[in-house]
Order: C-alpha cells, then sequence, then structure tokens
C-alpha cells in the first residue's frame, strides 16, 4: 500500500490525519484481512487509488454489504467476493479522478470500466486506418499498439483489427433501459446548458434580422471531399446541391448558410463563394458560435454534418439530405433514408448509443478511462489541463498561419478549394 496519496484526505473527510496521531477511542479494530481480486487493478502503468484499507478505521458511517451487492452484479455478472464484503466495515472510498469521497457503488462503477477497458484492450492485435497524428492518443488509451499500414497486415496479426469508422460492419442494436436513457437525458441537458459543440469556437455572432412569418433554417455546409460525404452522401453531394435543395424545400423560409470552418479557412474541400450562396441563401455566416445559432434556429438542413446532431439535442427540426449516424431513427426529416434502419429511437436512445455505450473517453489529466459526465466535468476546468508540448505549439502556431495565407490567397483567386 503507498504511503503517499495526495488526495488522502478525501478517503477520510470525517477524520484528521496527522502523524503521531493517537487512535480513537471509538475506532475499529482491523482485523487480518487479506486483499483478493477485488484490489484496484493498474490500469497499464497508471495508479490511482479507489479504496484504501485503514491500519484503523476511524468513525464513520462504513459501506454495507447491500450497497455493493447490486452495484458488483450490476457490473461484474456475480456476487462479490467474501473477502470484499468482509473488509467494507474497514474499508473507504475516494475519486481517483478530484478529492473527494464517492460511495462504494461509484467505487464498483469505476472499476468496473477500468476492468472493462483493460479487457477489451487485451483483444485487440493491431489498428488500421489510424493518421499519424492520432497514434499517440491512441497508444496512451489502448497501451502498446501495432499500427498496421494495410488490411492484410492487420488481419496477420492475431487478435481483433480496431478499424477507423468507415471500415466498421454495422453494431447490433440495442436495448436501452430506463436508468440508461435518464443518464442520457442528464447529459444531453449538461452538454446544452454549456453550450458545447464540436469546435467551440467562442466567436461572437452577429444579430440576425427579424424574419416575421418566415421559419429559420440553418443550412450547414461541408467539407465536400470528407469520408462522411464519401459514404453517406445520396444525389445531393456538395454545399451548393444542399443549398439548392434546402430553398427548393423551403421556398418561403429564411435560409442562413454557414460554410464550415475547415472550409472556411482553405484547408479543406467545399468553398462556396458568398456570390453563390446567395443565390439560395438569404445570409451568409462565416463565424459565429453554432450553439448560440441554433438557439434561434426553427430547423437545419444537412447532408451528413455533426451539426446536425447538435441541433437535435437541443430540440431543433433536421432534415438530413444524407445518411449520418443520427438518420433513419425517426427522429429526423430523411430525404435519403439510409437502407439498414428503420427501428424508431426516443432523442435519448440515440444520444446513450453516440455519447455513452459507443465512445471512448480518456480523462486529460490522469489518463484513465472516464466517463462522459468527468469530461464534461474537466471541459469546465481548462486551467487543469496539461500544456501542449512545444512541438504541438509550434505546428498549431504554423497552421494558423498557414491558413491565414491561405484565406487571403483565396480572396485574390491565387487559391481555390
Amino acid at each position: 500500500m503507498q504511503r503517499e496519496w495526495p488526495h488522502l484526505p478525501a478517503f477520510f473527510p470525517d477524520c484528521r490525519l496527522e502523524a503521531g496521531a493517537s487512535r480513537p477511542a471509538d475506532a475499529l479494530t482491523l482485523p487480518p484481512l487479506q486483499e483478493g481480486d477485488w484490489a484496484t487493478p493498474a490500469f497499464h502503468a497508471i495508479r490511482r487509488p479507489v479504496a484504501v484499507l485503514a491500519p484503523f478505521a476511524p468513525p464513520s458511517r462504513p459501506a454495507l454489504p447491500q450497497e455493493v451487492l447490486p452495484a458488483w452484479r450490476e457490473a461484474f455478472g456475480e456476487d462479490p467476493p467474501a473477502a470484499l464484503l468482509d473488509a467494507l466495515p474497514y474499508t473507504r472510498f475516494a475519486c481517483p479522478f478530484s478529492p473527494r469521497p464517492i460511495s462504494a457503488g461509484a467505487a464498483v462503477a469505476i472499476l468496473a470500466l477500468w476492468r472493462r477497458t483493460a479487457a477489451q484492450n487485451c483483444q485487440i492485435g493491431s489498428f488500421l486506418g489510424m493518421a499519424g497524428w492520432k497514434q499517440a492518443a491512441i497508444t496512451s488509451a489502448f497501451g502498446p499498439a501495432h499500427f498496421a499500414k494495410n488490411p492484410a497486415a492487420a488481419l496477420a496479426r492475431p487478435g481483433k483489427v480496431l478499424a477507423w469508422a468507415s471500415s466498421l460492419t454495422p453494431a447490433t442494436e440495442t436495448d436501452f433501459s430506463p436508468a440508461l436513457l435518464a443518464r442520457a437525458a442528464a447529459l444531453r441537458a449538461r452538454i446544452t446548458a454549456a453550450n458545447i459543440t464540436k469546435y467551440n469556437l467562442a466567436e461572437p455572432l452577429p444579430p440576425l434580422p427579424a424574419t416575421p412569418g418566415r421559419r429559420r433554417i440553418l443550412v450547414v455546409g461541408q467539407v465536400e471531399d470528407d469520408a462522411s460525404i464519401r459514404h453517406g452522401a445520396g444525389r445531393v453531394r456538395s454545399n451548393a446541391q444542399l443549398l439548392a435543395a434546402a430553398r427548393a424545400a423551403e421556398p418561403q423560409a429564411f435560409l442562413i448558410y454557414k460554410p464550415h470552418p475547415d472550409v472556411q479557412t482553405g484547408y479543406r474541400r467545399g468553398y462556396l463563394p458568398t456570390r453563390e450562396a446567395r443565390r439560395h441563401a438569404d445570409m451568409v455566416l462565416t463565424s459565429g458560435d453554432i450553439g448560440r445559432l441554433l438557439a434561434q434556429m426553427d430547423a437545419l438542413h444537412s447532408i451528413t454534418s455533426l451539426a446536425g446532431f447538435e441541433a437535435l439535442l437541443r430540440g431543433v427540426a433536421v432534415t438530413s439530405w444524407g445518411a449520418p449516424f443520427y438518420a433513419g431513427w425517426g427522429l429526423t426529416d430523411d430525404r435519403e433514408p439510409p437502407p439498414r434502419r428503420g427501428r424508431r429511437l426516443c432523442l435519448d436512445a440515440l444520444v446513450a448509443a453516440c455519447l455513452i455505450l459507443y465512445p471512448r473517453y480518456q480523462d486529460p489529466l490522469t489518463l484513465l478511462p472516464c466517463t462522459p459526465e468527468l469530461l464534461l466535468d474537466r471541459l469546465a476546468e481548462p486551467a487543469r489541463w496539461p500544456p501542449l508540448p512545444p512541438a504541438r505549439r509550434a505546428y498549431l502556431a504554423w497552421w494558423r498561419l498557414q491558413g491565414r495565407w491561405l484565406k487571403c490567397a483565396r480572396a485574390t483567386g491565387l487559391w481555390r478549394r
């Protein structure tokens, strides 16, 4: 057992731990106990305590078997070891991500997440289609990784192949319990209350004109050579075609066109000059916080943009002209219905699948597997994040400088994508 833990007081919020302190008169006496398989494992080379056995248990309400039994059964599908139940009166639990005490059930849920993640990692033989700049983060989350150059090299190694999304086969559909749906609803409420979006561009939003009697429709541009367009678009495959389709579908609406941020900087394909966009759009917005913009919209039109999912989170009607992951479940007006879907989902079932069940999250501070809720906590405290390494800072400065040059070159006709 480690003797020095930075957040040790979190285990004992009701007791002052001082060197040489005398044993409390009403403290429990610790009997001989042996740690079993339930002891906290190390995740990769990272050790963060979740539970601690005290040399003598300070006065406190101990964890009870009835608190641990259902949590353990739900997490592991079996009863907890007898040694764990014997140790409960002398065990204290604390959050490994922040200095605060937690319940025994919450500690079991964290252990289950780590054990499940570690078991999944052990099954992976190689990674396929992962860009070089993503490989360091993938190694941090999955452990030592083999990055295959082609499918044959990936299949030649034992174990499963973890491929980029465009290579994955359709996943089994899932049953969503009431508890999971309630968790998804709370997560959605936190995301929208904090106005979190994919790009989180804190740019001022210009005032929108009054549009009495006309629906406000946001049309979001996309990167035209992106994988989501190549694999998920139908007849509408360009930003010009999307605007024309939206105008045909909404002839009386006030259309606002917002280009994709990466296209607007000049880095990606899909640039649509303002003059061409104004053939169908009443207004073109090249900057601004899309989260606050969505709050003023009646509906949104997209091909496969993630902005469609962000609109659904905020209760905005969405018309989809492609086959994004959020279409085909009865939540969107689908002009190109995805052929493999047809099951109807409520919004919180979609949120549960896309933000809770499918992704894997990593705490940027401890580098341990975590929940989406904890990641929202981290997003609210950016000062605690570790600084970027010098090479990454230099790359970002170069990237911004090149983006300004590309915009100037495009404005003078020297560059167009």
